[in-house]
């Protein structure tokens, strides 16, 4: 009896840490697309549907100049990437190149919730670039509470302790060949165990094979690193999406999706395993692809270049899945915001300002192109406390009711240019514009 007793303690003590840091990840928003790696949230209650410049506005902070990329947030502590002040403005239509000021410093700041102070903030690169909607600061920041980690679109790729001090830091482009995608790089990492899992997929300004690594979140060092490769021409290779976990069989996988594929990678040696096409019926040499994948369960669903087509597919298999694996193909995804789901149903936010609610297990529409705000949307829908919070790039953010009756809870304005996606914690919305970081909360 006694010896059961022992072993049911170890089991129990084997256990709490694994439960307490699910439940620290699901309390927070670790990383760009939040603790499902989903855009939702099942943990924040009670949040705002209206504020403006002063109603419901806990605090703002300035920050240095403007970024594409989500804040995160651990704790007590928010990170946020910015480029440097005086950094060339928004609206550049199809500029890229340097900043012709020299203002090319890229920022990682940690950002008190309480109040919006600057806690520290830290040089993470230069040469900063501009590519028509985004620059060098657009990827998101990753922790996991004891660690945070930021890569810029130049490849620098650096690890922080959570009071700012340098861990390490890495040149990926100095390591593997230079970037060649046609508006610069934008992926974030996925954080999964303790590795950080990397991909870059590009082809238009370059020969070089696209490539996935993995790389150890504690001394940076790859673990491993295999070729991607594709029969996608011209910019079709070029993806800026962050990479996804799925269940196949009780065993853990990545998905890789870009370059007309989407494909499966053992975990440990980054192996392909099977790979899915028909993302490019029509053999488009242009067809870039931003928004991420969507996993649900061992289902995947992947948009192509401006949805069309999403299809969602069962992961597994051996080899090419191409016309075994899929569940449903439909045209209503998007280009560039990246769908959220509640397990039920996926909620796709169109660039024009238009929603989609589709089944996740057959694709039929529950409704569709439902009109919000007249704009431009880049970012990604936040699901949260049964409502859907979508911002177009004019600042203006449109709540809408979750579920399959479309109903919208209210819309508001803040000040300027946004191109990051809203996040949740607790009781508090994150909006991060041009100029500032909100903290949103009912007061």
């Amino acid at each position: 009896m006694a010896h059961r007793r022992s072993k049911l303690v170890l089991l129990v003590s084997c256990l709490l840490p694994a439960l307490f840091l699910a439940d620290s990840l699901r309390a927070n928003w670790p990383q760009w697309r939040g603790p499902n790696s989903n855009g939702s949230t099942q943990t924040a209650r009670n949040l705002a549907v209206s504020w403006n410049q002063t109603e419901n506005v806990l605090w703002r902070t300035k920050l240095p100049s403007w970024s594409a990329a989500t804040p995160i947030v651990w704790g007590d502590t928010i990170f946020v990437t910015s480029a440097e002040e005086g950094f060339v403005s928004l609206g550049g239509g199809n500029q890229r190149g340097s900043d012709t000021a020299g203002h090319d410093k890229v920022f990682l700041l940690a950002v008190s919730r309480k109040d919006g102070s600057i806690r520290w903030q830290r040089q993470i690169d230069s040469g900063n670039q501009l590519f028509r909607k985004q620059n060098s600061a657009s990827p998101s920041p990753i922790t996991d509470g004891k660690l945070v980690w930021i890569i810029t679109g130049n490849g620098k790729l650096t690890c922080f302790a959570l009071d700012g001090k340098e861990v390490w830091k890495r040149d990926i482009q100095a390591d593997y060949g230079r970037f060649g995608l046609n508006h610069g790089y934008a992926s974030t990492p996925l954080l999964h165990g303790g590795r950080l899992y990397i991909q870059v997929l590009h082809g238009m300004k370059t020969d070089d094979p696209s490539y996935v690594f993995a790389v150890d979140k504690n001394s940076g060092k790859t673990l491993w690193k295999v070729e991607r490769p594709t029969d996608a021409v011209t910019e079709s290779p070029d993806n800026y999406a962050t990479p996804q976990i799925v269940t196949v069989g009780g065993k853990l996988q990545l998905v890789i999706s870009g370059a007309d594929y989407a494909t499966g990678h053992d975990l440990d040696t980054g192996k392909e395993l099977w790979r899915l096409g028909g993302f490019n019926p029509t053999n488009n040499p242009m067809n870039r692809t931003i928004a991420s994948s969507l996993v649900i369960g061992g289902n995947v669903f992947t948009p192509s270049t401006r949805g069309r087509p999403f299809i969602a597919f069962r992961a597994g298999g051996s080899g090419n899945i191409t016309g075994k694996n899929e569940l449903w193909t439909n045209n209503l995804g998007a280009d560039v915001p990246t769908p959220t789901t509640d397990g039920k149903y996926i909620y796709v936010l169109k660039d024009n300002g238009s929603l989609n609610c589709v089944e996740a297990a057959t694709g039929k529409p529950v409704y569709e192109s439902q009109r919000i705000e007249l704009g431009t949307y880049s970012s990604s829908p936040l699901l949260a406390d049964g409502k859907i919070y979508c911002i177009n790039e004019e600042g203006t953010t449109t709540v809408v009711k979750a579920g399959p009756a479309f109903e919208i809870l209210g819309v508001s304005k803040l000040d300027s240019h946004t191109l990051a996606s809203p996040v949740a914690v607790d009781n508090q919305l994150f909006i991060r514009t041009a100029g500032y970081l909100y903290c949103i909360q009912k007061r």
